[in-house]
């Protein structure tokens, strides 16, 4: 480091741990409060349900926004521990919740029980942690053809709905934001769902949360490649996103490492057994958050470090490891089931919100 370490000094502001999830940097802003006081203009619903935490955050103004780092808009965040245990039996209940969530979502936002949707799916299908998008689409159910060329056969309860993956710039030499405006202008939908693989500042999050958004996405803002922005300024119609973190980087790898070993051994000090941070004992969100550890243990087992505050903990190990080049973005090595899975999951919800004729007993013979 290029200072003497203090904790009343060190200045690690550059270093700050990037995050896509608007929940997640709602718990950041509540940090840098006094006593974690509400922040004004930032409005935050939530509850826990059959392992299933939802949370809807409302950021009313500019000075909230500035504040929280998202822009003002609806956040409606779903967090599933469980979801790495690939439980077909949860990931029929989440289907079922996201469906019920996202239905709510659009009558908010204002979004017609008729009204045509576009959905994209944006990521690299070559990439399997970039590949949500395309895997969405890939299982979602089509309607636009059949209203164009035989709108008299098509029943109540279904909606116009295209899909594309548009792929990336380094495939198609194209923006895909270009691709999509193309799309839009001749296809003429009244708004556009995007699906998108997400960056996170938690272990925990990865492979486990499902974020939606009414204000738009940045392809590419996952990895820090942000190219030009999907949203209803450049399309000229409500744009929504929706996104499931698959990476995080190693700064917070090392982080949440620490946080986990200290929190395991404090818990055998107490004498307390088992690993509540298993999946596969089903942890709630809550039983994860209160996995705490007094400040005197902390001391004990890492000195001064070990007290500092998650967030400066967090920007102190990227500080180390960005000029050594080994702040990698990595993904867990099971993803290429958990793509799998939560695509068919979030499509399996998505077909049954947007259609009022498909539910989740016939949403099997809707799709492949």
């Amino acid at each position: 480091m290029k200072e003497e370490m203090n904790q009343d000094t060190m200045d690690l502001s550059s270093y700050s741990i990037r995050t896509d999830l608007a929940r997640e940097a709602h718990a950041m802003a509540l940090e840098n409060r006094p006593n974690q006081s509400n922040i004004p203009g930032v409005h935050i619903k939530e509850w826990e349900e059959d392992g299933i935490l939802t949370s809807w955050i409302e950021v009313e103004d500019s000075n909230a926004a500035k504040e929280l780092g998202k822009l003002p808009g609806r956040y409606l965040t779903l967090e599933i521990p469980a979801l790495r245990s690939l439980d077909s039996n949860l990931e029929k209940r989440v289907s079922q919740h996201f469906a019920e969530q996202f239905s709510q979502f659009l009558e908010e936002v204002g979004i017609g029980s008729n009204d045509k949707a576009l959905l994209v799916g944006l990521g690299n299908w070559d990439v399997t942690p970039d590949a949500i998008g395309p895997e969405v689409i890939k299982h979602t159910m089509v309607t636009r053809h059949l209203f164009e060329l035989a709108p008299d056969h098509v029943q109540d309860g279904y909606r116009s709905v295209s899909a594309i993956s548009p792929g990336v710039l380094g495939i198609t030499g194209i923006e895909t934001s270009e691709i999509v405006y193309g799309v839009v202008e001749k296809s003429k939908p009244d708004f556009v769902i995007a699906f998108d693989a997400l960056a996170s500042r938690a272990l925990s999050r990865v492979n486990t949360t499902i974020q939606v958004a009414d204000i738009g996405i940045n392809p590419g803002s996952g990895v820090g490649n942000k190219r030009k922005p999907l949203n209803k300024e450049t399309l000229g119609i409500p744009v929504i996103a929706i996104g499931i973190p698959t990476v995080v980087e190693a700064a917070t790898i090392a982080h949440d490492t620490i946080d986990f070993v200290l929190k395991y051994i404090s818990r055998e000090m107490q004498g307390i057994k088992g690993n509540p941070l298993d999946p596969h004992n089903q942890p709630s969100v809550q039983q994860l958050n209160s996995l705490d550890v007094s400040n005197e243990t902390k001391n004990r087992m890492m000195g001064m470090v070990g007290t500092l505050e998650p967030e400066e903990k967090r920007q102190l190990i990227r500080e180390v490891l960005m000029p050594l080049g080994q702040n990698l973005v990595v993904t867990p090595k099971e993803v290429d089931a958990f793509v799998d899975n939560i695509a068919k999951t979030i499509a399996n919800g998505m077909n049954c919100a947007l259609h009022e004729a498909v539910t989740m007993d016939n949403v099997a013979s809707h799709v492949k």
